[in-house]
């Protein structure tokens, strides 16, 4: 007897094993392929917000613009704080002044004394202005940051700091704040505020008054000697300015014009009452032809005669010839925070901005710019 015996593949058992490993392939490959697609938003939205806040970031960055008031040997008139003033035009772009072109917007401000012109421009460009005026245009690049972070500081501090009131600036473009000139900024400077962009130095969280000067003489000030207030972070430090044409100097000044600029008459006799921590002068004693003995401090004789006329209060010897007084001394400037001249030598000798500024800023440290 015969037996049809019928063919029917594999047992059930195996199909359905079969099948569970095709299911479980193809979900391996849904969640392979919903894994690729969350890693790819991920990387997106990552890519977003990081464009999103490098813009913002940016954008409220770019609102930072400072107010200078323009000064010059022609105008060097400064509204008093109680002073009206009106604004009775606007420029928005590259505007000629006293041969040199400014750019950004230029007010015109009109007051009882006066006209007064002030160049609205933002933070970077003003930088690169200060630094062009400042320094040598040839200085070696470390010196060139250095002086860019402390222009970055100080006008930032005036900025936050400036009790103007009713006059619409922050701080002027002369020797009473710190230089600043428009023009063409030669590419060294350029690459020397963009390389700092946005540093500043800081003291407890805030951005620390970053006095600065030409020439030391050898020995920067203290700032009680010049301002009547100490900083943990100035102090007297020694540095080479030798490469400073105002290392030594010598002054003739005739006798009248020393009795203008003090508003004294008959002067007999002028010698050195007082010194500083730095040994620069705090104090003359001026005897007169009626026998009248007079001190006056070393820093109004110096501001009342003219910063060039007299380059600093680091005097070492007076000689009266005939109706003229020589002045014999060293440095340029008041003396207290950077000496821009040791700074050069610094960067020359193979320090780094950053080194630079903590030897003249002590205890300050680098942070960048916030605009809040």
């Amino acid at each position: 007897m015969l037996m049809r015996i019928q063919d029917t593949g594999c047992s059930p058992p195996q199909a359905e094993q079969k099948s569970e490993v095709r299911n479980r392939i193809q979900g391996f490959k849904r969640r392979i392929f919903f894994l690729f697609l969350l890693l790819l938003f991920i990387l997106l939205l990552f890519w977003f917000l990081t464009s999103a806040l490098h813009l913002f970031c940016t954008e409220c960055y770019a609102e930072t613009t400072i107010r200078v008031l323009l000064l010059d040997k022609s105008n060097s008139k400064v509204p008093k704080k109680d002073e009206l003033i009106e604004n009775i035009g606007n420029s928005n772009g590259d505007v000629l002044l006293s041969g040199i072109k400014y750019s950004g917007v230029i007010e015109v401000w009109k007051g009882k004394n006066g006209l007064y012109i002030i160049n609205d421009i933002p933070l970077e460009d003003y930088v690169k202005g200060v630094v062009s005026s400042e320094v040598g245009k040839s200085w070696d690049m470390e010196a060139l940051k250095a002086q860019a972070v402390v222009a970055r500081t100080y006008v930032l501090y005036q900025k936050m700091n400036n009790d103007f009131h009713k006059v619409p600036f922050d701080l002027t473009s002369s020797v009473l704040h710190q230089v600043y000139k428009g023009g063409s900024i030669p590419e060294n400077i350029v690459k020397a505020v963009n390389d700092t962009q946005g540093e500043i130095l800081k003291y407890e969280g805030k951005p620390i008054v970053a006095y600065y000067h030409s020439t030391s003489g050898g020995m920067t000030e203290d700032p009680v000697e010049i301002f009547g207030k100490s900083y943990p972070y100035l102090k007297s430090v020694e540095g080479s300015s030798e490469l400073s044409p105002y290392n030594m100097w010598e002054r003739r000044i005739p006798s009248s014009e020393i009795e203008r600029a003090l508003n004294i008459t008959g002067i007999k006799e002028i010698s050195i009452d007082s010194y500083t921590v730095s040994r620069r002068v705090k104090g003359f004693k001026i005897l007169t032809e009626k026998g009248e003995r007079i001190k006056v401090f070393a820093k109004e004789l110096r501001k009342n005669l003219g910063w060039d006329r007299l380059p600093s209060t680091l005097i070492t010897n007076i000689v009266k010839y005939g109706d003229i007084y020589i002045f014999e001394g060293r440095g340029y400037g008041h003396g207290v925070g950077m000496c821009q001249w040791t700074a050069l030598q610094m960067a020359k000798d193979g320090k780094n901005y950053r080194g630079i500024l903590s030897t003249f800023y002590p205890g300050a440290y680098i942070e960048l710019y916030e605009n809040r």
